[in-house]
């Protein structure tokens, strides 16, 4: 679907809040189980340690904004609420995306890259919608 911008939006506008029913990690688990889903499809916004936003219930438009690996907005999280605000001026007709960055849980497989894979189109996409590798740091032999 998407949400597309209807008039210019100034860099660092806040767009829209990302609402919805506020649940515990362990009930979106249970509502959506990753590995058994046909093509993994939710509106689960992690808030901190204890909440998530499940923006199926009760949501607004926000829900529609679409990831990419190269975003016009970015989601910012203060005092246990979720925003989307303007990282550059945006233009009437163009696309809000911001990147998921879907948090790793340190046993990312290719599985998991492939259920997350990312078709933004964008120059600079990195497949997937999880967050990118962390680099490791490399100590120089001696």
């Amino acid at each position: 679907m998407g949400a597309f911008a209807r008039r210019r939006i100034r860099s660092g506008t806040r767009i829209i809040e990302y609402v919805g029913e506020r649940v515990s990690h362990d009930e979106a688990d249970r509502r959506y189980d990753d590995e058994n889903m046909a093509r993994h499809h939710t509106f689960l916004f992690t808030v901190d340690d204890r909440t998530v936003i499940d923006a199926a219930v009760g949501g607004n438009a926000s829900r529609f904004i679409n990831h990419s690996c190269a975003p016009n907005c970015e989601a910012v999280i203060k005092k246990g609420r979720i925003f989307i605000e303007a990282t550059r001026t945006i233009y009437p007709g163009e696309e809000l995306v911001y990147d998921y960055q879907y948090e790793r849980d340190g046993s990312a497989s290719e599985d998991d890259e492939q259920r997350y894979a990312c078709r933004c189109g964008a120059p600079e996409c990195r497949g997937t919608i999880l967050a990118p590798r962390r680099a490791t740091s490399r100590r120089p032999s001696s």
